[in-house]
Parts: structure tokens; sequence; C-alpha cells
């Protein structure tokens, strides 16, 4: 066989024999899934409403007509007007951004905390493991809800510190997801081989056990923002996050509920479209977190 021919067969068989990478494969994995797709472009649409919300926004939304309450949905207010006259659809876009900039506050606090008490727990073990492992589980007794509400009521309500509050009720699950991914990864060859080439646990922590920790702490991270958001959107809806006249989704339901018997009258859009924004929000990212958790499984790949 001539080197042309030998060069023709390994082009013809070369794409059928050849490994594809990891991230080609999650990739694939990913946007294969349509659940997770749809979770992508709804959470972008989202994400532009929060970050362009001035220029999309038609009105401002603490502008109030008190003429026109309750308002139903036409040409001039595509979501209606709500227990003041505020433009609904208004308020709904500046709520995106408070609600996701509040969740993804709380994960960040609850993932660097997380993180780091899973990652000295796992690599270290012993009693410090015991110690640490033993104090999540004390967290973890409790509601997350019932946590937070107690840690807020402490703090004062607002939505800085139902952000806190949020972020230390889901340390411990982090933590624990970090943990086991570290004790698994901690018995690897090359942890070890790293060991005898005399490298410092802080230099094998973060060259070894961290980078291949991370998929299952994206994928928890990802789900607790779906919840972070809604529990954001509950302790606003009781009081003890963000308040009026902000454009918080919770808040926006507190309002109208607060209005009285209307509401249920003539003024159910007023509930409707907020709770439609929670609603697709917190979906769309546990669409997206189911996506990378079977696109990142070990187990899928052959």
């Amino acid at each position: 066989m001539t080197e042309a021919q030998v060069r023709d067969v390994v082009a013809a068989t070369g794409a059928g024999t050849e490994s594809r990478s990891r991230g080609t494969d999650v990739r694939q994995a990913f946007f294969g899934n349509r659940l997770a797709v749809f979770g992508v472009v709804v959470m972008a649409v989202f994400i532009i409403l929060a970050v362009f919300a001035p220029f999309i926004a038609p009105y401002d939304p603490l502008e109030q007509d008190l003429t026109n309450k309750f308002d139903p949905p036409s040409a001039k207010h595509l979501f209606g007007q709500d227990e003041i006259g505020r433009d609904i659809l208004s308020r709904v876009i500046y709520g995106a951004r408070i609600s996701l900039t509040a969740g993804l506050a709380a994960v960040g606090i609850a993932t660097a905390a997380g993180t780091v008490i899973g990652v000295v727990a796992g690599f270290f073990g012993g009693w410090v493991d015991s110690i640490l492992m033993r104090l999540m589980d004390v967290i973890l007794a409790f509601p997350s809800i019932l946590l937070a509400i107690v840690i807020v009521t402490i703090l004062g309500t607002g939505l800085t510190n139902a952000m806190l509050a949020i972020g230390i009720v889901f340390i411990p699950q982090i933590a624990r997801v970090v943990r086991s991914a570290v004790i698994t990864v901690r018995e690897r060859d090359y942890i070890e081989a790293e060991r005898a080439l005399g490298a410092g646990n802080g230099q094998i922590i973060m060259s070894g056990i961290l980078p291949n920790s991370l998929a299952p702490l994206i994928v928890q991270a990802t789900l607790t923002l779906a919840t972070a958001i809604l529990d954001v959107a509950a302790l606003s809806f009781l009081g003890l996050g963000a308040t009026a006249p902000s454009p918080e989704w919770g808040a926006m339901l507190t309002d109208a509920f607060r209005s009285g018997y209307g509401v249920f009258v003539q003024g159910q859009h007023a509930i409707i479209f907020p709770g439609l924004a929670i609603a697709l929000c917190v979906l769309s990212v546990n669409f997206i977190g189911d996506g990378l958790r079977d696109a990142l499984d070990p187990r899928r790949r052959k």
C-alpha cells in the first residue's frame, strides 16, 4: 500500500477512532439536552433584561398612576398596572436585576465558604473532618427557609442580610459535595506522585485537588442558585428581604396581596406576572443544572 493510500485510509477512519476531548464531549452532551438549551435561552433573556433594564423597560418602575390602579394588560401596559398604578412589565424587568444579583451573591457566599470547609475536611480528615462535618450537620438539621428567617431576624431585615442568610444556609450543601469529591481525588495516583516529588499540602490542593473537584461543585452551585433565587423571593414576600418600593419579584407579590381583596377581583395580573417570572427563572436554572450534571457525569463516558 502506497503512502497516499495510507493517508486516505487514515483520513477515512480517523474521525471514528480518534478520541474526543473532554471539553468537546461535555459541550455536545449539554447542548444535546433540549431542556438544558431551553434553560440557557430563558436565562440569557433574563440576564439581558437585567443588564439593559433602563433601556428595555418602557416606564420608570417607581412611577405611580393612582387613577389607574389594577388596570388590566393593554397595548400601553402589556402586563397591566399594580395596586398604585405602576407598570408591572417595567417592575418585572427591573426585578430580574435584583433577583439574579441576590441569588448569585448568596451562591457566591455559600460556594466560597463551602469550598474551603469541604477541601479542609476532605483533605485532612481525622478530627478536623469530624468537627467540621458535625457543624454542617447541625445547620442541615434546620429547614433552610426557617434558618434563613432566624438569621435575618438576628441581623436585621433587608436584601443584603437576606443574601447573607441564604448564603450561610447553603454552605453545608456545598461543603459536603466538595468533601466527597476531595476524598475521591486525594487517593488518585497523581496526588501520590505530587507528594513523592515533595509538593506541600497547599500546592497539592491548588494544583491537584481543586481542579479535579470542580465538576460536582459547578453542578451543585448551579442547582443551589435556583433555590437561592426562590428563597430570596420568599424572604422578600415575608417582608424580610427587599422592601417597598423595590421592584423585586417577591416584594411585588407582597405589595399586591397587601392591597386587600381587590387583587383577587381585578388585579390578578399583579401576582401572575411576578410569579411567572420567579417560576421561569428557577425552572431554567434547574434545567441548566440537570444538563450540567448529566454532561459532567463520568459514568456517561465509555
